[in-house]
């Protein structure tokens, strides 16, 4: 009979305490204020720490078509278009610099190996698609501003970059 009401005590006693913890969470979360009264999320982007990885910033300007990245990425989410240059340059012209964002883990495994410092981490964490298409953000068709810039890859211009046929930054015969 005494260990029947000691065992019956133990798990009264234990399941006090896990309601008491149950019923202290739940009371820190109606006291706590919600995330949009601290962060205005769609109006204002949210502040990110310094070292944050976010979407890739590419400058294609000074891209060499070395193939490093593409090479030291351990799940081959990068894949590069290049053609030789015309015969009085040397190296290659990239035409397509295409980050697969559906396998890419943010490692940042990619932007260590660069040697000219056109690709790295940056700071922006939204790109809402309607598709698996809109994830494969292809940079070479991205205009400067929006690949290099400091608001990089909304999901605007990435849908507006696929209309594109021949890469922005490269200039056009007759102009």
């Amino acid at each position: 009979m005494r260990t029947w009401l000691r065992n019956v005590r133990l798990a009264t006693a234990t399941i006090a305490r896990g309601m008491y913890v149950t019923l202290h969470y739940f009371v820190q979360s109606l006291r706590r204020k919600s995330f949009t009264q601290f962060f205005e999320y769609p109006e204002k982007p949210v502040p990110v720490r310094p070292r944050y990885r976010g979407f890739h910033r590419f400058d294609l300007t000074t891209c060499i078509g070395c193939d490093k990245c593409a090479r030291a990425c351990p799940v081959d989410c990068i894949y590069i278009d290049k053609d030789k240059a015309a015969p009085p340059l040397k190296g290659f012209v990239v035409t397509g610099f295409k980050i697969d964002y559906t396998k890419c883990m943010f490692c940042a495994l990619c932007v260590d190996p660069c040697p000219v410092d056109c690709i790295f981490m940056g700071s922006n964490h939204d790109l809402s698609t309607f598709g698996r298409d809109g994830c494969v953000v292809d940079y070479a068709k991205l205009p400067l501003e929006v690949a290099w810039g400091q608001a990089t890859l909304n999901p605007t211009a990435v849908h507006e970059s696929k209309r594109v046929s021949l890469p922005v930054w490269t200039k056009s015969a007759g102009g």
